[in-house]
Order: structure tokens, then C-alpha cells, then sequence
């Protein structure tokens, strides 16, 4: 497995999937969900390679003691020690979930490493005023026992000590991240396993209380990718963020929830397509 140097010296892993045009960085959600629930994008890699890192205390990428190491804010460092690493004069990176909390830090930080910016699914009220409609949104499931067992389950939060009792949680909540629980949800929803103690450290350091505004600097193209029913980040803030920059577009992926590229896969590539091929 490819490795490189973080910005402290410890050794960070990435996975390289597809071929050696057009490398995008990949980063994953959960967040310190393993990046392998990824794949490879619906077939994305096709057309591009797709650079993978196993952020700190996920996979094969250490824990430093040092927890604030691991924040999201704080790892920005290491993607930028990995653009250089790879040799690439700028960058574009696609990120998934609370992935786009990371690929957003990054930006902040290192507005002139970004080519373009894909946030598929970002969390959004943390930097917008719009309020989360994913209530409203739930309450299209009314009767479906599943989805509605799973979203009391993750209002209540996971209520956990562990590894094992985390990712129990997470797979109790899962069905409400999907529109619809089916075998191909129900597949995809077992593979890459959460870290608390990566959860945890991620979160460690709040960003800028100026983060938003600071958004108005990144020039570069900037794609939000929403799910029309995901009752995990809602909708309406999602669309707001992209607003934020100055180069930000939205586009709602109809019928999906928080993961388009499984649900939606052909909705998917036209719209992330489309957007990097121009």
C-alpha cells in the first residue's frame, strides 16, 4: 500500500483505485468510516484515479497521541503533504459526508492546491443558516418501521463506549440513510467499519467561527452533490452551501439519499461527469 509522510512525520496510507489519468483525492465520511464503503464511485475510476487516504486512526493510518492531529481541520496538512507527494501542481478532490468537512478545510487553507471541489452529501448547517429539513423529510417514511426505528436510533445518538458498540449503532441507524432499504442498500451498508476514537479526534478542533466567509476566496469550481431525500444532512442546506462559493453550483440527485453514487448511479455519473469534464 502507498504511504507518504505526514505533516508531524507519521507515516499515512492511501489506496490507489483504477488507472493513472486525471488522480482525484478521494476522501471518505462516517466520519472515520473505513474508505473502502466508497468503491470506486460507480465506476469512476474508469475515467479517473481515484487516490484514497486512510485518514489518521482509520485503516492503516496511525493515531497519533496527539488527538488534535486527527481533527478534520488539522488534517488538511496531510492532503496537502499528499498533493506534493504525488507531484500535482493543484488538485481536485471529491469527498463524501463529514469527508467534506475535511475537503472544505483543505480549501480554506489551501486555496491555491484546489483545481475543483466535488462535496457529495456534505453536512452543511455548521456554516449556513439554513435550518435542517431532514424531519421534513422523514416524515414521507411515516409507516415504514424500519426507516422510522432507524431514525429514532440516530436522534438518540450512540450511546457507546467502543468499537463494537459504535458500529453497532451504526448499522441500527443505517436504513435512514438510504431512500430505499433494499438488498443493494442493505449490501452496501455493511462494508467499512467506524472508529470512535477517530470520531472523536476528528471532531477535536472547531474550525474558524470565519470559516464561511473565508469560503469566498476559493476561485475554484465547486459542485455540491444533495441527495432529494437524504434525511441524514437534509436538503435545503446542503443546496444553500453552495452559495457559499464564488464557483458553487448544486445539483439534487432525485430518489436518493446520502449515498447518490449507490442509489442513483447514473444520476450520479452524469452530474459529477459533467462537472469534471468541463
Amino acid at each position: 500500500m502507498p504511504s507518504y509522510e505526514g505533516s508531524d512525520g507519521a507515516t499515512l496510507h492511501y489506496d490507489v483505485v483504477g488507472g493513472d489519468s486525471d488522480p482525484i483525492i478521494l476522501l471518505a465520511g462516517g466520519a472515520a468510516r473505513h474508505p473502502s464503503y466508497l468503491g470506486d464511485l460507480a465506476g469512476l475510476s474508469e475515467s479517473h484515479q481515484l487516490i484514497v487516504p486512510h485518514l489518521r486512526g482509520v485503516g492503516r493510518s496511525p493515531m497519533r497521541v496527539v488527538e488534535e492531529r486527527g481533527s478534520y481541520w488539522s488534517q488538511a496538512d496531510d492532503i496537502e503533504r499528499l498533493r506534493i507527494d504525488l507531484g500535482l501542481d493543484r488538485v481536485v478532490v471529491v469527498a463524501h459526508s463529514a469527508g467534506t468537512r475535511l475537503a472544505i478545510a483543505y480549501a480554506a487553507q489551501f486555496t491555491k492546491s484546489l483545481a475543483r471541489m466535488v462535496l457529495i452529501t456534505p453536512p452543511a448547517t455548521y456554516l449556513v443558516g439554513e435550518a435542517s429539513d431532514a424531519d421534513i423529510l422523514s416524515q414521507k417514511r411515516q409507516g415504514d418501521l424500519v426507516f422510522e426505528s432507524a431514525f429514532a436510533a440516530l436522534a438518540a445518538g450512540p450511546l457507546v463506549t467502543d468499537d463494537a458498540g459504535y458500529n453497532a449503532w451504526q448499522q441500527q441507524t443505517a436504513p435512514a440513510g438510504y431512500a430505499q432499504w433494499g438488498a443493494k442498500e442493505q449490501s452496501h451498508a455493511q462494508i467499512g467499519n467506524w472508529s470512535l476514537a477517530a470520531t472523536k479526534a476528528y471532531f477535536s478542533v472547531s474550525p474558524p467561527t470565519n470559516l464561511a466567509l473565508r469560503l469566498e476566496d476559493i476561485s475554484a469550481p465547486v459542485l455540491v452533490l444533495a441527495g432529494a431525500e437524504d434525511c441524514l444532512t437534509g436538503l435545503a442546506p446542503v443546496v444553500a452551501l453552495a452559495g457559499l462559493f464564488p464557483s458553487g453550483v448544486a445539483e439534487v440527485i432525485e430518489r436518493s439519499g446520502h449515498y447518490p453514487w449507490v442509489e442513483q448511479p447514473l444520476a450520479f455519473r452524469r452530474a459529477i461527469d459533467a462537472f469534471l469534464e468541463a
